[in-house]
């Protein structure tokens, strides 16, 4: 039996708007190594976005090197890194040559073949191709397959594609070549497994939401999915990134797996428990998968309040968050009230005033028959109409100055 540990979405380099993240990665990187080393894991799978940018800081290079060092034990354990829709190729393929001294693997565009041979550490790469690795531990009596499947997106793809139907072409030409690879190495004899970039789903079923703090995937033409079914049945579990919330999408043939990402990283993933995702597999029999929950970096919450000192309370409650803060008020937040909730907590996100309805009107919402009215009546019924309270007269006298302008204009 092999043990592997499939994480993804590490995002490297993230801020939370003016917030560093560096400090929690560097915590939760530990803790993923902790997790590897105690129970005992042979392989590591890296499913893509290891960094946020396609430029990263110099801080969270250096992290993620020495993160890899330790998780990959001087190179005694392997690690497949594949690319990210954040991730520059050219950049996660940079190290790769020192990288493979000490068993990592960086794959970052979907038409590169690892090199074959045997390494220094007695990993050995038996077999490759574009978009395939097999590999051979030396712990490990059969040999691991790997479909190889990092973020392809229209520029790189479009010289394969027509002018048809581009959502569908491009799901049956990764199918196909996918199956192409299953028939050809992956047979009975050894673990198959999947590790990819890309935004799955059921077909026929509501695509699963994707974070705030994600760029939406659209491969090519507006596709927005690709189908677990173009998985190839000789796959015995599949390991993606992208999405940041712990899933499992099917199990039509396979677990097909999303790990999350291992901290929250926007407000829309708040309260979601973060996981790395521990698989047991052997030749020919289906994989057992389990998650196990991370505790490193702050949780994100989003708290609503309409009195101050239930506020202040919550806040001195719960000191190590980051919090998405929404306060009802009858008006604006004051400032006494502004520097007190600020000044209680260093995890404030986002201040945010929820205005009451003052004026007592039950609907303040423009109507048609409001179309024949003048601007400045227009404008304050706007006002009213979305923040609940008329203009001041240093606003309306802004506006009028704008008409005035444009009238002039």
């Amino acid at each position: 039996m092999i043990k592997i540990l499939h994480t993804a979405d590490w995002h490297l380099g993230k801020r939370l708007q003016e917030y560093s993240r560096l400090e929690e990665q560097k915590l939760v990187l530990e803790e993923i190594q902790q997790i590897a080393d105690r129970e005992e894991v042979d392989l590591i799978l890296l499913a893509g976005d290891i960094f946020d940018t396609f430029n990263p800081n110099h801080e969270a290079v250096e992290l993620l090197y020495k993160s890899l060092r330790r998780l990959s034990k001087g190179g005694k354990r392997p690690i497949i890194a594949i690319s990210g829709n954040h991730d520059s190729t050219q950049f996660v393929e940079a190290p790769d040559p020192l990288a493979r001294e000490m068993g990592i693997f960086f794959y970052g565009k979907y038409d590169t073949v690892i090199p074959t041979g045997k390494l220094d550490n007695g990993i050995e790469i038996t077999q490759s191709a574009t978009g395939f690795v097999e590999m051979k531990l030396p712990q490990i009596d059969f040999p691991v397959r790997i479909i190889l499947a990092p973020y392809a997106n229209e520029v790189s793809m479009k010289t394969y594609l027509g002018e048809g139907d581009r959502e569908e072409e491009f799901r049956n030409l990764m199918g196909a070549k996918w199956n192409e690879i299953a028939e050809q190495y992956c047979d009975e004899k050894g673990v198959n497994l999947f590790a990819g970039h890309f935004f799955f789903m059921k077909e026929g079923e509501k695509p699963e939401a994707e974070p705030e703090s994600e760029r939406p995937i659209l491969h090519v033409g507006g596709t927005q999915a690709l189908f677990t079914r173009n998985i190839p049945y000789q796959i015995q579990y599949a390991a993606l990134g992208h999405l940041h919330r712990y899933h499992a999408v099917g199990h039509e043939h396979c677990p097909v797996v999303y790990s999350s990402s291992p901290l929250a990283y926007s407000f829309s993933e708040a309260d979601q428990q973060k996981q790395v995702v521990i698989i047991e597999a052997e030749p020919e029999k289906p994989v057992t998968f389990t998650p196990v929950g991370l505790k490193e970096g702050r949780p994100l919450y989003r708290k609503t309040f309409d009195k101050l000192t239930d506020t202040l309370a919550w806040l001195e409650e719960n000191p190590y968050c980051f919090v998405e803060l929404t306060y009802i008020t009858e008006s604006s937040i004051e400032a006494a009230t502004r520097k007190a909730i600020m000044k209680a907590h260093d995890g404030i996100v986002n201040l945010i005033p929820q205005i009451k309805n003052p004026l007592g009107r039950e609907n303040t919402s423009l109507q048609v028959e409001d179309l024949g009215k003048d601007m400045e009546s227009l404008f304050k019924l706007f006002y009213e109409s979305d923040k609940g309270q008329e203009p001041n007269e240093e606003l309306l006298t802004i506006f009028k100055e704008v008409i005035s302008q444009n009238n002039e204009a």
